[in-house]
């Protein structure tokens, strides 16, 4: 199986600190911030185009209101999705998948893809316009698919055995029975919430052999003491802070 190069730092949405999340500016402020790799949610418009946000709606990044789900691809191009976070970034689009994966192979940059579920919308269908998309445009070492949403990861694995996609079950709190969970999809990484992780589960997950990846930590201080338990990555919305520290 092709190694995944996975860095210890990844920026959250873009360098979403620093720029909208999720947008096209955040990865590029990333990548001239020195971060190799992005994490980011991708999701279907109405239309079935898979984009990258992260809400159920566009109310919060951006200056439209209603569901994702009702937009079509022209409807959603109206939106302005930077203006909210700067007066520098009026005017910044929500970007599909297929711009955002152009962009990440331009920069030769890796990205962590969420398969964000929210209600109402069809993991399979999500994971269908998404993961065959991703495969085509990066390496193996320089892309990781994750959920939240068990059908997501199943309808993944379906489509690519684990020598050609590499999967992260991710958890809030990782579960009694996180590792019949991650075997069941063949993931190779488990991605937790930082602050109710404790020790025990984390060297476990790092005994049984997999990448641990924790979430969305932007205290260096207060996670230090988790290097020790062997966490392979952190995923923060300034990771630039963690430089000193990690």
């Amino acid at each position: 199986m092709p190694a995944l190069d996975l860095p210890r730092l990844i920026a959250h949405r873009g360098l979403s600190a620093r720029a909208p999340e999720n947008t096209l500016a955040a990865v590029r402020a990333s990548h001239a911030a020195g971060f190799d790799w992005v994490e980011l949610d991708v999701q279907r418009l109405g239309d079935g185009t898979p984009v990258i946000w992260h809400d159920r709606d566009v109310s919060r990044c951006s200056d439209g209101r209603g569901r994702l789900a009702t937009l079509d691809l022209a409807a959603a191009r109206r939106l302005d999705a930077g203006a909210w976070f700067a007066h520098a970034f009026a005017g910044e689009r929500m970007a599909t998948l297929d711009e955002m994966l152009a962009l990440l192979v331009d920069l030769d940059m890796g990205m962590n893809l969420e398969l964000k579920v929210n209600r109402g919308h069809d993991p399979v269908a999500l994971a269908e316009a998404a993961v065959p998309a991703v495969m085509e445009a990066l390496p193996f070492e320089r892309r990781l698919v994750s959920s939240f949403d068990e059908r997501a990861l199943r309808a993944s694995r379906a489509l690519a055995g684990p020598e050609r996609l590499a999967l992260g079950a991710l958890f809030d709190r990782v579960p009694r029975d996180w590792q019949a969970r991650a075997e069941a999809v063949q993931a190779v990484s488990v991605h937790a919430n930082w602050k109710p992780l404790r020790a025990e589960r984390a060297k476990a997950i790092k005994a049984a052999d997999y990448a641990l990846v924790c979430y969305t930590a932007n205290d260096p201080a207060a996670f230090a003491p988790r290097w020790d338990w062997g966490v392979d990555a952190v995923i923060s919305d300034d990771p630039t802070r963690f430089d000193t520290a990690s």
